[in-house]
């Protein structure tokens, strides 16, 4: 398991997520409830990365077409996203965020 460093945890509110690239992956970074979820940041239905969505609770709408996405399973929940999102894990540590990416 590779962990790698992607920003602070002070660089992310739970109103302004924070787009980040690891291995070629582009990852969302969000805070619900304190707490920090990894997801693939860009819409499957169309090229839009959903850390510029609205988020409402533990959902973002991407800001295209109105895909509606649970932050803490990658879950499709409405909309025209064609599938769920993938997830990542993540962690603290020393006031940093870090991310295994596979």
């Amino acid at each position: 398991m590779v962990w790698t460093s992607v920003c602070k945890v002070a660089d992310v509110d739970e109103d302004l997520p924070k787009a980040v690239e690891v291995n070629g992956k582009k990852i969302g970074v969000f805070s619900i409830d304190s707490a920090i979820y990894a997801i693939e940041n860009v819409c499957p239905h169309a090229y839009a990365l959903l850390t510029e969505g609205f988020i409402e609770g533990d959902t973002v709408e991407c800001p295209l077409h109105e895909a509606i996405f649970n932050i803490t399973t990658g879950e499709l929940e409405d909309g025209p996203g064609c599938r769920n999102l993938s997830i990542y894990q993540s962690r603290i540590q020393n006031d940093m965020i870090e991310l295994n990416v596979d």
